[in-house]
């Protein structure tokens, strides 16, 4: 029987939230954070941020977590009643190809699923050729373009979800499902908040749980110039590389082995201060860290480290396999693990370690 993490994590994967329409898994998140807080605000661009502490105390701890997935929106319906896409995020083309969706309308879901011509009537050389996006369309069951305008309520602009149902693998400590890139950051989030009313640390934090990050960043600077942090720590999904077809120096994390830290990417570099102090906190607790460098990458932390000045920023992630698809997979001693080792640096985030790791001699 499921319990209250799994049940979280289930409901966090399942909601629908493409880029730039987030409202579906909003929901779920301002219900989890309002218990918890002294104060939840949205900013002007549909990010949450959640205070726990006096809002003129110092120092300011920011976790940020970005509640939006990749996702599509309709473009056009064709006379026929198909829908052409625009991608939101970066999704493989071969990704998207016969896939189930829910089409986001103000009267309600819509299925549809992404067709591809049968291998029957294909050309040998169609048969060895990736299928591109500008090919691809949705089929929601309409007659015609009448049809799924009055009948299922479909406008251009609409958002598309991907759906994927939440599941456990046998034994029951790999779980799969969508979003993991970022719904798992957010559960470590929400999980992190909860240990913290409890038992509160030295600061003030806020937990920031952004939109738009698929198409850059965009709420993370939002909500950061709004907090002005003294100290950032960004909650991921991590590039999980211990699957066939993946490298060791590609990726260096693995399922089961703990959360890691990011080490470089293409947006950010962490601070190095910061990341010794979660290595010996992680020691400390006996909780397994590992690390990830990686050529490619973005994520909210950047948007944290440059907002008002400046400040420390980490990356720490839960490491999950297949990102940016339909089903992806994570480890529940992982996400544990990390919620562990957030929840215990944030009490170590005194004014005078804050001070420490701002100093630059």
């Amino acid at each position: 029987m499921a319990d209250d993490i799994e049940r979280l994590l289930a409901e966090l994967s399942e909601a629908p939230g493409p880029s730039g329409f987030e409202g579906g898994i909003r929901s779920v998140v301002r219900r989890e954070l309002a218990a918890l807080v002294d104060d939840l605000e949205t900013d002007g661009i549909g990010s949450l941020i959640a205070r726990l502490g006096g809002a003129e105390a110092r120092p300011r701890v920011m976790l940020s977590a970005h509640m939006d997935e990749l996702g599509l929106m309709v473009r056009r319906i064709t006379s026929d009643g198909y829908l052409m896409f625009q991608p939101l995020g970066g999704w493989l083309d071969q990704a998207l190809v016969n896939q189930r969706w829910r089409v986001l309308t103000s009267r309600g879901e819509v299925l549809g699923v992404t067709g591809i011509k049968t291998v029957h009537v294909m050309k040998p050389d169609e048969r060895e050729r990736v299928f591109k996006r500008d090919g691809l369309f949705i089929d929601v069951g309409a007659r015609d373009r009448a049809d799924a305008e009055e009948r299922l309520g479909i406008r251009p602009g609409d958002p598309v979800a991907p759906l994927s149902r939440f599941a456990t693998f046998a034994g029951g400590e790999l779980l799969l499902g969508k979003a993991w890139d970022d719904r798992a950051g957010v559960g470590v989030l929400i999980e992190v908040l909860r240990r913290l009313q409890v038992e509160p640390g030295p600061n003030t934090v806020y937990g920031a749980v952004t939109v738009q990050e698929e198409v850059g960043l965009r709420g993370a600077g939002t909500s950061a110039n709004r907090v002005a942090p003294d100290i950032g720590i960004n909650l991921e999904s991590g590039v999980a590389g211990d699957y066939p077809g993946i490298s060791e120096d590609e990726a260096q994390e693995r399922l089961g082995r703990g959360p890691a830290i990011f080490l470089h990417d293409s947006s950010m570099l962490p601070n190095l201060k910061l990341r010794d102090l979660v290595v010996e906190v992680a020691g400390d607790l006996g909780v397994d860290l590992q690390f990830n460098v990686l050529t490619g990458y973005g994520q909210d932390g950047a948007a944290m480290q440059q907002a008002y000045g400046g400040a420390p920023v980490i990356n720490i992630t839960v490491p999950t396999r297949y990102l940016h698809s339909h089903n992806s997979v994570i480890h529940r001693g992982d996400f544990l693990g990390a919620v562990t080792l957030v929840t215990e640096l944030v009490r170590r985030l005194d004014a005078v370690a804050v001070e420490e790791l701002r100093r630059f001699d």
